[in-house]
């Protein structure tokens, strides 16, 4: 009995022995999971890092691409395009506007009363209407016909007190939000169709004379009075609202900047300066691509698998469509050389672009004690149940990795631009004012990378300047925006300067309008006005001209060379 009791206790022994063997190896092998995992985490911050000066580098490099894209076509990454607007809203518009904001399988369109001014917006109504998807691969036809027949019904609907004025034409902005080669303020040929439309017909077109002979298809009558995309849009809100305003950027699914150039600083435009001597720039900052930039094995995985390999870098490390695609992909590599989830790879982990960044915002807010949110997320979008606290901590500092570099990198953009400017610096302490407007549901909705774009603002240009630089939300450019500028750009302008001229010579000798030094009470010289005019009605006569079949395009800039003084042609400088 006695020998039986020792050989249990013998075998109980080896038993609890080998338990614990199990534990400490189970422990020790963890652990160096764990290590890996940390390490992984470890060398991808150590690759994301923006210290100041390599923001600086970033900067320069932005403000260096920004001189060689103005210069001449294709010299940079930045497209730098010229956007024919050069006029932004002031705040005396008055009259009723129109908008269509077609970007994606939906489209807006919008009226909006202005009242100048003393009421600004005084009214504005909209509706979204949703596109059939066999329309966005049948036909150009079809396409424009199905909108311009939503928009007709739309302005059916106009009630008491918004109604264009009697013998005016309805004008409305055209936000399109695809490539477009632009040739004027109204008129640009669409280079590439994206977001899943694919008509090819349409390529090569004059997307705003595709939108006029549907609207006359339908019986409506309405002119096109500016094409844009949605950042310009934010510019001209922004400064409608304040006259301070010199760039605008959007920072959301995508991201863009647009600033106000001074015209004879574009060496590639050709032809007479505009009046205002302002003119709007579509940067396309989204393909910028620096040696500078901080670029991972993440990133370039993310670009060589995407869409457009080799293009819209910048974009790829700083937009929403992309930022919680980066932590996807290092949370996969923790998972397959750390099992972090465990001995199988969760196979949600694996479908790109699954984690968005709304969810990886959320992740970064959760202050609760235990993350929960971060457990949630986890197991509602990716199937992973059973995460420890440590493991959520490692997922929140993750995000913060990924956010912060991007918030940071697009700090560095927005003081590329002050830098072409001169306004990121203080002259003879002289302070001048720059607002920047900011648009998108990535700078708007997610908190952290707001609070840290704007901190790192103030690292870059010092306390002295960034005390004169402002951030302002200006919602809606792609609405509200587009049909300010169809406002700005109204075919019903230049009746201003026969109004002055007639304020002007009625009560006196009608004669002196003939002396060429005849100058206006406003300040302006007669013949200023007339080439105005001239330029103005030219331009309706030109893009009418260019829609017709068999007439040669003088759109664009070849009008305005028509016009230049330098031009032989030019009959009306010599008059």
């Amino acid at each position: 009995m006695g020998k039986v009791a020792v050989g249990a206790a013998v075998v109980c022994a080896a038993a609890v022995c080998a338990a614990a063997a199990l534990v400490v190896r189970h422990r020790m092998k963890s652990s160096g999971k764990w290590s890996r995992a940390m390490a992984i985490l470890k060398e991808f911050e150590e690759k994301c890092g923006t210290p100041i000066p390599k923001l600086k580098q970033v900067a320069d490099a932005m403000t260096v691409e920004m001189h060689a894209g103005l210069a001449s076509e294709g010299g940079s990454k930045l497209k730098m395009i010229i956007s024919y607007v050069d006029n932004l809203p002031t705040g005396d518009e008055k009259g009723l506007f129109y908008a269509l904001d077609l970007g994606g399988t939906n489209f807006r369109v919008l009226r909006v009363l202005l009242g100048g001014k003393e009421s600004r917006v005084v009214k504005k109504e909209y509706e979204e209407v949703s596109i059939p998807p066999h329309l966005m691969t049948e036909s150009s036809d079809a396409l424009f016909d199905y909108i311009a027949s939503a928009l007709a019904k739309f302005v059916a609907t106009e009630g008491e007190g918004l109604h264009a004025s009697p013998g005016r034409q309805r004008e409305l902005g055209f936000t399109f939000s695809f490539p477009v080669r632009q040739t004027s303020i109204s008129s640009g040929t669409l280079i590439k169709w994206t977001k899943g439309f694919s008509i090819d017909e349409t390529v090569g077109q004059d997307v705003v004379g595709e939108l006029t002979k549907a609207m006359e298809r339908v019986g409506l009558d309405m002119r096109v009075a500016a094409l844009v995309n949605d950042t310009i849009g934010t510019l001209a809100g922004g400064r409608y609202n304040n006259p301070d305003v010199v760039a605008a950027v959007i920072l959301g699914t995508g991201t863009n900047a647009a600033y106000v150039e001074r015209a004879h600083a574009i060496p590639k435009w050709h032809g007479l300066l505009p009046k205002s001597g302002d003119m709007v720039i579509n940067m396309e900052w989204g393909n910028f691509r620096s040696s500078h930039l901080p670029l991972t094995e993440y990133d370039h995985a993310l670009d060589a698998e995407s869409l457009n390999p080799g293009e819209q870098i910048f974009e790829k490390m700083i937009s929403g469509m992309y930022l919680g695609e980066v932590v996807r992909r290092v949370l996969l590599k923790m998972a397959e050389e750390a099992a972090i989830f465990g001995d199988d790879v969760p196979p949600k982990l694996k479908i790109p672009f699954i984690l968005r960044t709304p969810h990886m915002s959320a992740i970064h807010h959760d202050t609760s004690p235990d993350l929960k949110v971060v457990g949630t997320k986890l197991k509602d979008i990716l199937e992973i149940s059973n995460t420890s606290l440590k493991m959520r901590r490692v997922i929140v500092e993750l995000c913060d990795i990924v956010a912060t570099r991007g918030a940071r990198l697009s700090a560095a953009g927005i003081v590329g631009i002050l830098k072409k400017l001169g306004r990121d610096t203080v002259k003879d302490g002289e302070k001048q004012k720059s607002v920047v407007a900011l648009d998108g549901g990535l700078y708007e909705h997610y908190t952290k990378f707001r609070t840290c774009m704007e901190g790192t603002l103030g690292e870059l240009l010092g306390e002295e300047v960034f005390e004169n630089i402002v951030i302002e939300l200006s919602n809606d450019g792609s609405g509200i925006g587009a049909a300010l500028l169809a406002a700005s750009h109204s075919q019903y302008l230049e009746n201003i300067f026969m109004h002055l001229m007639i304020q002007e010579f009625m009560p006196e000798n009608p004669f002196k309008l003939c002396h060429p030094g005849f100058v206006l009470s406003n300040g302006s010289h007669l013949i200023e006005c007339l080439m105005v005019i001239a330029r103005a009605s030219l331009l309706q006569i030109v893009t009418q001209l260019s829609s017709v079949d068999g007439v040669e395009d003088y759109s664009g800039t070849t009008m305005y060379n028509l016009l230049s003084p330098e031009s032989e042609e030019n009959k009306i400088g010599s008059c």
